[in-house]
């Protein structure tokens, strides 16, 4: 710690011999030139630099590296200074502020309180056609075109980012008044950037961004939208109110859903759906396509695991399924396609929601929703013991039936004109107009691939549309598509016309095939059941609506 005295300006001078020929100030304290003198050979190595030095007022010290002498120059600084604490805390400070006085786009103009010029870098002076020193001394209004560092002085107030126009060139510069103890003593002026078109450059840069991130914002926002929301679920046909309705009335309730209906139908968007509308819509629902997993890792992807269960488990562990949707809604899609030895391992988490871990032993409890979905026929599986019987009453609480396509024809306008609006936004192209004919014509199709199919025709037939209205002609539907098994009497008529109802002559259309056919089924269906309606929609696999509207008036 260097002496506890007064420490004022000073300056040492050493020459080439070591001998102090001039000391004045702070370099009259032995404390002081002690320190100086230490390691002088490496101090005339380094060529210059800065050193902080510890005394009751705290001193910065710059030297320089002459080719006879070596020149200190001692400069006290507040007890509290960030300069001194720059200084003593990076031994290269000197070059950070030759890098920031001599850099091109950092370097600085520095005007006095009388806005004399008392510092002019030498990129300036070349600008300007100055000699060396020359500015020095002189009002920055005669040496710098348009300045308004003067102003800056005399206001105390920072201007940033301001255009500076001199001659053809026009900048961006910051101009900065400096202060000392309240008093504005100086004022420095800045270049920011070379041109203003760097700043318009930046400034669509910035704008691109935003609008990307719009963009994206928009895209999320609309999944969201398609994925949860029941309005998405498009159609007013009886057949589909009837659906919305029965969706809004199980959604908030805590029971196992089961969703069914032909492959295309939508069982994913009801789902969705009925997540949405239920007390545990705030948490995201976890999906499980049962079809697809892995019967290896089918406990570890269920259930989770325990650090270092198996060769290669992440070494935290990991969450399973069951786990992740604690406080939601759990979705297992093509659930009839799972296999028999994953239905075992099922029944008790589905059961009491308690599970273990693989590799721990500490049970653990999950309060989840069931949703599952499956396009097969349950009766049958059960029968042939492809699917467990209790695990079917533990996942169908309560059963919903996605009507198919050929149940709402109805809805067929509406579903492609949303179809096209969607096409047209996310192809960022025009929406294009659809022939009035063209709707009676998708009405005579069979779609075995139901709503799904429907959409991938619609927009085949708008990519392959030239003009600006869809007509039929530019339809290429595929007619030999092979129909899943299902108890829906339409679609099985479509399977087998012949074994459902007598022969058809070959010039007529293919509904009218289908309505005969299911006229058929329901007269025999009526026999059976003496006219007990409830009975014949559950033999038939049709909802009562549906089944109202296809019986003749009384």
């Amino acid at each position: 710690m260097i002496s506890k005295e007064t420490t004022a300006f000073g300056i040492l001078i050493v020459d080439r011999a070591d001998n102090v020929v001039y000391a004045t100030g702070g370099a009259e304290n032995p404390d002081i030139r002690h320190q100086l003198l230490e390691d002088l050979q490496e101090k005339r190595a380094q060529g210059g630099g800065m050193i902080a030095l510890e005394t009751q007022t705290r001193v910065i010290v710059t030297f320089r590296s002459l080719d006879d002498a070596v020149v200190f120059f001692i400069q006290p600084v507040e007890a509290k200074s960030t300069l001194f604490d720059l200084v003593a805390s990076v031994d290269f400070a000197h070059a950070i502020f030759t890098y920031l006085v001599e850099n091109p786009y950092f370097s600085m103009v520095v005007v006095d309180a009388q806005a004399r010029i008392r510092f002019l870098p030498v990129v300036h002076e070349k600008f300007f056609g100055l000699r060396h020193g020359k500015a020095i001394g002189r009002h920055v209004t005669e040496v710098i075109e348009n300045s308004r560092l003067h102003e800056v002085v005399q206001s105390g107030k920072a201007e940033i980012g301001k255009l500076h126009k001199m001659g053809d060139i026009t900048r961006v510069v910051t101009r900065i008044p400096i202060k000392e103890n309240g008093k504005t003593v100086g004022a420095i002026g800045q270049l920011m950037f070379k041109e203003p078109e760097t700043v318009h450059n930046l400034s669509r840069e910035v704008n691109k961004l935003r609008s990307e991130v719009e963009f994206y914002r928009n895209e999320l926002s609309g999944m969201k939208k398609d994925s949860y929301d029941l309005e998405q679920m498009v159609g007013d046909s009886e057949a589909m109110r009837q659906l919305k309705s029965d969706i809004v009335k199980v959604a908030p309730l805590h029971v196992p859903i089961l969703i069914v209906g032909e492959s295309g139908t939508g069982k994913e968007l009801a789902a969705h759906a009925i997540h949405a509308l239920s007390l545990r819509s705030k948490n995201r629902m976890i999906f499980v396509n049962a079809a697809a997993l892995p019967g290896g890792l089918v406990e570890s992807e269920l259930f989770g695991y325990q650090a270092g269960a198996f060769t290669g488990a992440e070494k935290a562990g990991r969450k399973g399924k069951f786990e992740l949707a604690d406080k939601s809604s759990l979705f297992f899609d093509e659930i009839g396609d799972m296999p028999a030895e994953i239905q075992v391992k099922l029944l008790r988490v589905l059961q009491d929601g308690m599970f273990e871990r693989v590799g721990g032993n500490q049970v653990c409890h999950s309060d989840f929703r069931l949703i599952c979905a499956s396009n097969r026929n349950f009766q049958e599986m059960i029968g042939n013991g492809q699917f467990r019987l209790d695990l079917y009453y533990r996942i169908s609480g309560v059963t919903i039936r996605m009507p198919s396509l050929r149940e709402r024809l109805d809805d067929i306008p509406v579903l492609t004109q949303t179809f096209l609006l969607a096409f047209a936004n996310r192809h960022r192209a025009p929406v294009k107009r659809v022939d009035s004919r063209v709707y009676g014509y998708l009405r005579e199709q069979a779609w075995p691939g139901n709503v799904r199919q429907l959409l991938h025709e619609v927009e085949k037939a708008a990519i392959f549309c030239d003009g600006p209205e869809i007509t039929i002609d530019n339809f290429r539907l595929m007619t030999d598509i092979p129909v899943e098994r299902t108890s829906s009497p339409a679609a099985a008529s479509v399977a087998a016309p012949a074994a459902a109802a007598p022969s058809f002559s070959s010039h007529r259309k293919i509904q009218d095939a289908i309505d005969e056919v299911e006229k058929t089924m329901i007269r025999d269906a009526m026999s059976r059941h003496r006219g007990n309606k409830k009975k014949v929609a559950e033999e038939l696999g049709i909802s009562r609506a549906y089944l109202y509207k296809k019986l003749p008036p009384e």
